[in-house]
């Protein structure tokens, strides 16, 4: 089986030399029983890549079992991983088979894997040296035979060097280490994702688009695509979905792209994993830094906008008039939120404030 042909069994949309030679590695590992651990960004297709490596291995005929370590609480994560015995704690009541069991002789894709807690962290790696789990509550050991493919967008070097990621698991772990580039480094491959896109589409909706303009693909080469291809798809669908004249041009996507200024731009790129924790530790605080004090500009444009500058002479004014400032930024926000029909970014606009920094507020004050 050669590149292509991989794709097309696997649904991997591209032709750029990044996405070639990440295939590449891919096919030469996966028939292997090495643990796997993917680096991606949020959206770029980490288990799209787990998905691959599971059905070209031997195991294909197996069970894939995808857990997201991030999204199950973690009173309950160790028993949905090892299983556990009935009566083992409230609400246990019945035996229960863990993931590990329900992969044996398969795969086992533990997605967002840098949110694990230490606890579990120490019990997964003991089941990668043993072959052995033991059911919660339980006293008896199983075996099982079970791949492990891990995933995350965090750099867990700087991970374990915060004490957050145990470093033996971690090296187990990176046995072969594959990097999923980001969109905006493999651009050649928008054009061909977007068509993808809209195909599926049309042919699920039984809509019809004849054409994409050249203006509409220049708009969509140029943005950084922050959320990746799961953006991508999703402001094609969008588009597609509200569009009347069978022609997509850059008006019809131009509502859900934000462009982003150069500061706010190097928040998405990539993570050089090289650097030492001190340098990591000393940017990070210098950009939060630097989100103080532009919510602090935004504070005070909010309370100029919305008092001062309604204020023209201190006699004519009474007390009744004078609002706590607290109040009077809460109402210029929903006074905002109303006039554009709960649309935050045109708010956010609207009050000169940053999509994050109303978000921020709207919480903060409670307002649904």
């Amino acid at each position: 089986m050669d590149v292509k042909e991989f794709q097309n069994k696997f649904g991997i949309i591209g032709k750029s030399k990044e996405l070639r030679d990440l295939i590449a590695i891919v096919m030469q590992v996966a028939k292997s029983d090495i643990s796997i651990l993917i680096y991606g960004e949020s959206g770029t297709g980490k288990e799209v890549f787990a998905r691959a490596i599971h059905g070209s291995s031997a195991r294909s005929e197996k069970q894939l079992i995808n857990v997201n370590c991030g999204a199950i609480p973690e009173g309950i994560l160790e028993s949905e991983l090892f299983g556990h015995k009935k009566g083992s704690f409230t609400g246990a009541i019945d035996n229960r088979r863990g993931y590990f069991e329900m992969a044996d002789k398969g795969t086992l894709f533990l997605d967002e894997i840098a949110e694990m807690p230490l606890t579990t962290q120490v019990k997964i790696l003991r089941v990668l040296e043993t072959g052995e789990v033991t059911p919660v509550g339980s006293e008896y050991v199983k075996r099982v035979d079970v791949r492990i493919i891990a995933a995350t967008n965090k750099n867990l070097q700087t991970e374990v060097n915060k004490k957050q990621f145990r470093d033996d698991l971690y090296f187990r772990l990176k046995a072969v280490t594959l990097h999923i580039p980001p969109l905006r480094k493999r651009k050649e491959d928008i054009p061909l994702l977007v068509n993808h896109f809209m195909k599926n589409y049309c042919e699920k909706h039984r809509v019809e688009i004849k054409e994409i303009s050249s203006g509409a693909y220049s708009l969509l080469l140029n943005y950084k695509w922050p959320g990746n291809i799961r953006e991508l798809k999703n402001t094609v669908e969008s588009a597609v979905a509200l569009n009347r004249s069978g022609t997509l041009t850059e008006k019809d996507f131009s509502p859900f792209i934000s462009f982003h200024n150069k500061t706010e731009d190097e928040q998405y790129l990539p993570i050089h994993l090289n650097r030492s924790s001190e340098d990591l530790d000393r940017e990070m605080i210098f950009s939060a830094l630097v989100e103080i004090k532009r919510d602090l500009i935004d504070l005070k444009k909010i309370a100029f906008n919305n008092s001062i500058s309604n204020i023209h002479n201190a006699e004519d004014i009474e007390v009744s008039e004078v609002k706590p400032l607290f109040e009077v930024e809460k109402n210029a926000i929903l006074n905002a939120l109303k006039y554009t029909k709960w649309h935050k970014k045109k708010a956010a606009q609207l009050l000169k404030i940053s999509e994050r920094t109303l978000h921020r507020k709207i919480k903060e004050y409670g307002i649904d």
